[in-house]
């Protein structure tokens, strides 16, 4: 009887022990091939392709911009139409002047667009020392008419042999320091590998105009003739 009793006990047990585990094993979530969310390759592959062409096309809508822009103020500079071109100053920062490629922060003038004005205005501008020629060091004292038709629009850049954006054409042995100056700007720059064969590419000529953006409009702030030097 004491025998049967404790395998009546056993029995129980087991039963019991064997509910609950397939009670656990029923809590416990499985993981099959229906719940993996595999990965679409091609949709991914598609977003980072569509992402670069939506990339080129935003570099390509800013160049187009630029290069149109800088032909505007080109022309008003041709025609000496100075009070337009003004317009193209940036009311903020203002515009630099450099007579060659090596931007002086310290000794090339800078006007608000309301000084530009003011001297462009004056038939007989007042004389300022723009900097210093090249080779003699003399100081480049003129007034603000015969700077522009030396060292800003003295060849026709309206109508350049190449032009680029932010890219350099014109290479001389004067320092290049646009990029450090002009940080985060753009500039273009309309350029002439040279006029008389007999200089041999000596006599080459380029114009960069450099562009701050503000409201969503690229205003001017410096620009840049640059040419042979010693």
């Amino acid at each position: 009887m004491k025998f049967f009793f404790i395998f009546i006990v056993s029995l129980c047990s087991f039963m019991i022990a064997c509910k609950d585990k397939s009670k656990n094993e029923s809590n416990v979530e499985t993981t099959t091939a229906d719940s993996i969310q595999p990965v679409d390759r091609k949709t991914d592959s598609l977003s980072k392709i569509k992402n670069f062409q939506d990339s080129i096309q935003l570099v390509q809508r800013k160049d187009s911009i630029l290069l149109k822009t800088t032909q505007n103020i080109l022309t008003l500079l041709k025609n000496k139409n100075y009070s337009a071109f003004a317009n193209y100053i940036h009311p903020v920062d203002g515009i630099r002047f450099s007579p060659y490629a090596y931007v002086d922060t310290l000794s090339h003038l800078k006007f608000s667009r309301t000084a530009f004005i003011a001297q462009a205005g004056k038939a007989e501008s007042e004389m300022k020392v723009w900097g210093n020629f090249d080779g003699s060091g003399d100081p480049i004292k003129m007034t603000l008419n015969n700077y522009m038709k030396r060292f800003v629009y003295d060849v026709d850049f309206a109508k350049p042999e190449a032009r680029s954006v932010n890219d350099f054409l014109g290479h001389g042995n004067s320092l290049n320091n646009l990029k450090e100056v002009y940080k985060d700007c753009d500039f273009t720059e309309n350029y002439f590998s040279g006029f008389d064969k007999k200089y041999e590419g000596m006599d080459w000529k380029t114009l960069r105009l450099v562009f701050k953006e503000r409201n969503k409009r690229f205003y001017l702030i410096g620009i840049i003739h640059d040419e042979w030097t010693i």
